[in-house]
């Protein structure tokens, strides 16, 4: 395994584990603003941990942003994608298995920290509303990574900026959706959870691509990028 995948794979551990960990474990007591923290802080940590190494994308729709902005091949987006999916699923694992070790604690009843929307989940939000939420959300959240870590950006404030845009976007949308906005963040407690997190899963995939999609195009196309700033070839 390339160091790449391995920095990925570590880095989307961080994100979960720090995320939904601070859901599962902590959720009763620091409320959504802190589980929005602990998901800023985790992307704050794992960019200035591996951002030297892979980029630290940690997530598949930033990913896509990449290969559609020409900032990245298909090969490493392939690679990419695997790790940060295999290291959701491992966090996930983890958080699990600590849960486990609490006497009251049901994977049944008291969930995974999974995504999901409709009556019983959260604010009750609907279909709908979950797919605009993640759609736009991830198109702002990957634009604001593509501008944060073309060439000409302030050198060393990107996991900053990146890591306060993710606490943002979880304080407007924890009651909608839990927050995705990355299918391997969905991905890993949906596996574990079953049942209607991974009947639900396809929305927390499809939508937050979508928004890493049109993000990375226009990136591409210098609509959200600096005059100054060629896409790489």
């Amino acid at each position: 395994m390339s160091s790449k995948a391995i920095a990925e794979f570590i880095g989307t551990f961080i994100l979960v584990f720090f995320g939904v960990g601070s859901a599962v474990l902590m959720g009763d007591q620091i409320g959504f603003h802190g589980i929005a923290m602990a998901f800023g802080f985790s992307i704050v940590a794992a960019a200035y941990g591996f951002g030297a190494i892979s980029g630290a994308q940690l997530n598949p729709a930033v990913s896509l942003g990449f290969l559609t902005s020409g900032r990245m091949g298909m090969s490493d987006f392939v690679t990419y994608c695997i790790a940060q999916i295999l290291g959701a699923v491992a966090a996930a694992a983890v958080v699990l298995m600590i849960a486990s070790g609490k006497a009251d604690y049901s994977l049944a009843e008291n969930g995974l920290g999974q995504n999901g929307y409709g009556a019983g989940y959260n604010g009750g939000y609907s279909m709908l509303a979950a797919l605009i939420f993640e759609f736009v959300a991830t198109f702002l959240f990957v634009t604001v990574i593509l501008g944060a870590t073309q060439s000409d950006a302030p050198v060393g404030f990107g996991g900053l900026a990146i890591g306060l845009t993710l606490a943002g976007i979880h304080l407007v949308g924890i009651d909608v959706t839990g927050v995705s906005v990355n299918p391997a963040r969905s991905i890993g407690p949906a596996l574990f959870a079953g049942g209607q997190a991974l009947a639900d899963l396809w929305l927390f995939i499809l939508a937050p691509l979508a928004g890493g999609l049109l993000a990375g195009l226009l990136h591409g196309a210098g609509i959200t990028r600096s005059p100054h700033v060629k896409p790489q070839g």
